[in-house]
């Protein structure tokens, strides 16, 4: 069986940042976490006990995989064991995701994220 092979004659890459993987080659196995609390605030208040991570369930309960029920039947060719690219750019890569060229057997990503909006109470007016 053939392996393909990827040539990339330019690549651009900005900015890869929070547990994502910018990777050239061939990898048995890919994982990325990426965990984070987004808080918007109308006012600057800010608590002493704020950022942990195990005060919100989200970040501790399983991830419900559904198990596959149907089978699967495919194959491949690849007549060309190459795969050419001339120009590839990317502004950004965030939050446990993965810019790869090349094989990989197993890729696992996650990324959770917490958002948080604490606005003002309003007041009732009246005219």
């Amino acid at each position: 069986m053939l392996q393909r092979i990827a040539c990339v004659d330019h690549i651009k890459v900005d900015s890869v940042s929070f547990s994502s993987i910018f990777q050239i080659g061939d990898s048995e196995q890919i994982c990325g976490i990426s965990r984070a609390i987004a808080v918007q605030r109308e006012a600057e208040i800010f608590y002493t006990n704020e950022g942990s991570f195990g005060a919100y369930p989200i970040f501790s309960e399983a991830i419900p995989f559904e198990p596959m029920t149907e089978s699967l039947n495919g194959s491949t060719q690849n007549l060309n064991p190459v795969l050419k690219v001339r120009n590839i750019g990317i502004m950004g890569a965030s939050s446990s995701s993965v810019v790869h060229i090349g094989n990989s057997r197993h890729i696992s990503m996650e990324a959770r994220v917490k958002h948080i909006r604490q606005l003002l109470p309003r007041r009732n007016h009246v005219d």
